[in-house]
């Protein structure tokens, strides 16, 4: 009798099922290292003999798996050195051809590789002559007879045979393919998508799958497939209607864990004891108002009054105000810290740099006027101070501003990073506002909240517009605010792509644009993806010149600030004043380069991305970004927003190599033909993995969150926050769900939770 020791379940090693040689590949390519990692390692996709597999799309350099049909071999001497060469052409109904290439004398290859026969065929995609190929390629053939390949024959014969071993393979052991629908998974060159097909079949045929965790009722009202038939029937699909019934159980698995942990957080987040901090008639807020040189949008007066009374609770508010580039979040924000203020408190406004804190603190100053003066000549006896805290304050300055921190004196404190540090304490700290929250971990936002004798309001601002579903899943445990109006007086942008591979002419005639704009009395940015002196990363490759001509070294890096600066000062923009910015320049330089830009100084600041948020100088009218290409969708969008604040027109330049029907010319292509912030951040999202949407690269344990698709499953991810906060209403520890509380805690597992906290 098989006692419990024997038993297969999902956290048994691989070692003991594959063998020690498979598990190592396994574990070291791809990160598998037990039965449940590999059975929650989906196919990529499921193949199907005849399929259109588009073999012309093929990239070179992409590590490919295809599914094609052989159409004819050829053996033909080299020349170079001694021996045959095989060239086997593949096929399929779309008319696209792949060649493949072995070397040396295999006359048993050329017997298995005859006309007609369907194989997996798995290599590196090189060009020769304008053809696509595979050299010396892996490959498996499917069910009508023996197949050859390198070390292919079985689980233990493909991990555990000596190196470059061949087998052939019949019967029971190509059972994975027997199928209509073939499965192909993420693979990696040592470990080809049939070794991990012939491994998930041995762990199916032995394992014993758990108790379906997920409540009856939940099942039977949502018509949901059982996981242990889920599991199966997406490794191994007798027909498309299983395999969308598989799937859509295990993508409600993943959307309902999620749901469950954010609906825990908002129910615990709730419950915590905060000080209310009601509105007042006749306070500073009142005061502001009146001063305000324009009159609130209907957008700003809405979210004022969301703002306003969750300030008033006596729980925590927890909420996100998303809009876009200029549409008013700072004053938002402002007329909520002063209402902290007008109830006794102190409010702390987090910014992820140096410039975008000074430019906050300068642009506060500016809009609260002698309320912000408290206690100087020229300042209103009822209202407050402001303090700035950053890491190169000098020991005096320093001394000063912590401590009216500390007594209270500054009810608003704007910051770096630099207010979490020990030593900066608050009277009362009410309020706590983080811009740009996606910029800052979960640890930084909890040390400063730490400060508060209770736990404060917090208001988190982001310009990158949110999809529906994004915020849905993602920020579920907040409230969120949306501002979707401009101010009045706002210029529109235009956005042109400027290919200045296939038109160099266009460059140049940018350059000339940018010489009209500064004649007409405007400024401009040209922003560059690297500082510059220092080797540039592994993605940091290819890019265009200022010239415009090809860079003609694929590996060049990309164009950095120091390095165009001085080209541009010599070349196309001679006699121009040309200001230079960048993270590693001291504060006070950075500070004083901002403000020389800002006061017209400087007629072109060349930059990084530090300009992508907070930086506000009206005038400035163009902005040319190089390698283009090299940036995201919303980083594109939140750079081309520093442009057209004024009443001139704006002008944004996208310049890159990138050609025609590429990824990332069509990226670029979509920025330029929209300003609409929400349909780019939804292009973001279909163009990113989702994985990195969800969080999967800051988590550092293994996440099952595989399947779920933000855009293409919405209607999936609200019904599963319905049920979510149902269950949790009822149990809000999952107490009665023992089984269902696992399962969630290794779908999404601490490091995640922290992750989706970030909303």
């Amino acid at each position: 009798m098989t006692g419990a020791a024997d038993r297969v379940g999902l956290e048994t090693p691989l070692r003991k099922l594959v063998g020690d040689k498979t598990a190592r590949a396994l574990a070291d390519h791809l990160d598998l290292h037990t039965a449940g990692d590999l059975l929650y390692h989906f196919p990529r996709r499921y193949d199907e003999r005849g399929q259109h597999t588009d073999i012309r799309s093929l990239v070179v350099g992409e590590q490919v798996t295809v599914l094609a049909q052989v159409r004819r071999t050829v053996v033909r001497p080299m020349r170079q050195r001694r021996g045959n060469l095989l060239e086997v052409t593949v096929g399929d109904d779309s008319g696209g051809l792949l060649t493949l290439t072995f070397f040396g004398n295999q006359a048993w290859r050329e017997r298995d590789l005859r006309p007609g026969r369907w194989g997996l065929f798995a290599g590196k995609v090189t060009e020769f002559r304008g053809r696509r190929q595979l050299n010396g390629p892996e490959y498996v053939l499917l069910a009508d007879g023996p197949v050859g390949g390198e070390g292919d024959a079985g689980p233990e014969a493909a991990g555990d045979a000596p190196a470059g071993a061949v087998g052939p393979v019949t019967g029971d052991e190509i059972e994975e393919f027997a199928g209509a629908l073939i499965p192909v998974y993420p693979a990696a060159a040592a470990v080809p998508t049939w070794v991990i097909a012939r491994c998930v079949r041995v762990v199916l045929d032995t394992v014993t799958l758990p108790e379906d965790p997920l409540p009856a009722t939940v099942r039977a009202s949502r018509d949901l497939v059982g996981l242990a038939t889920a599991l199966r029937d997406i490794h191994r699909p007798a027909s498309r209607e299983e395999l969308y019934r598989a799937r859509r159980r295990l993508k409600w698995d993943e959307a309902f864990a999620v749901q469950l942990t954010l609906a825990q957080r908002k129910r615990r987040a709730a419950a915590w004891p905060a000080r209310p901090r009601p509105r007042r008639d006749d306070g500073l807020l009142a005061a502001f108002d009146a001063r305000l040189p324009y009159e609130l949008t209907a957008g700003q007066r809405a979210v004022g009054e969301e703002i306003a009374a969750d300030l008033a609770a006596a729980h925590p508010m927890h909420r996100l105000l998303q809009g876009e580039v200029g549409s008013g979040k700072t004053v938002c924000a402002l007329r909520a810290m002063l209402q902290v203020v007008d109830a006794g408190g102190q409010a702390a406004l987090l910014a992820p740099t140096e410039v975008l804190a000074a430019q906050h603190y300068r642009g506060m100053l500016d809009l609260l006027g002698p309320l912000g003066r408290r206690g100087e000549l020229d300042g209103d006896l009822h209202g407050t101070r402001l303090a700035l805290v950053t890491g190169s304050l000098g020991a005096a300055a320093r001394r000063r501003a912590l401590e009216s921190v500390a007594t209270g004196e500054a009810g608003i404190v704007v910051g770096t990073h630099a207010l979490l540090y020990e030593g900066v304490d608050f009277a009362d700290l009410g309020l706590v506002v983080v811009d740009e929250q996606h910029r800052f971990g979960v640890e930084q936002r909890d040390a400063l909240r730490a400060k508060a004798g209770q736990p404060p309001h917090v208001l988190v601002m982001t310009a990158t517009p949110i999809p529906r579903t994004v915020a849905m899943t993602v920020y579920g445990d907040l409230e969120v605010s949306t501002l979707s109006q401009l101010p009045r007086g706002r210029s529109p942008i235009a956005s042109h792509v400027v290919p200045a591979t296939e038109k160099p002419a266009y460059l140049d005639r940018a350059w000339r644009r940018l010489r009209e704009e500064v004649a007409a009395g405007h400024q401009a940015y040209v922003v560059c993806p690297r500082i510059g002196d220092q080797a540039a990363t592994a993605e940091e490759v290819g890019g265009t010149g200022v010239s415009g001509e090809p860079g003609g070294d694929a590996r060049r890096p990309p164009l950095a600030v120091t390095e165009v600066a001085p080209l541009l000062a010599d070349g196309p923009l001679h006699g121009l004043r040309i200001g230079v910015l960048h993270g590693r320049l001291p504060a006070d330089e950075k500070d004083a380069v901002m403000r020389s830009f800002a006061a017209g100084e400087l007629d072109v600041l060349v930059a990084t991305t530090v300009i992508e948020v907070g930086v506000d100088v009206p005038n400035a009218t163009m902005m040319v970004v190089l390698d283009a290409d090299r940036f995201g969708v919303s980083q594109l969008h939140q750079l081309r927003g520093r442009v057209g604040r004024g009443s001139a027109p704006g002008l944004c330049l996208l310049v890159t190599e990138a050609v025609e029907g590429t990824p990332a010319r069509e990226r670029l292509d979509a920025v330029a033909s929209t300003t609409d912030g929400f349909r780019l951040a939804e292009l973001d999202l279909e163009q990113r993995r989702e994985g990195d949407v969800l969080g999967a690269a800051q988590s550092g344990r293994r996440s099952h969150l595989r399947l779920l698709s933000l855009l293409r499953d919405a209607e999936l991810i609200r019904d599963a926050r319905a049920e979510a906060i149902a269950l949790i209403e009822e149990d809000p520890e999952l107490t009665r769900h023992p089984a269902l509380a696992a399962s969630v805690a290794t779908l999404v597992d601490a490091d995640r939770a922290g992750y989706l906290e970030k909303g």
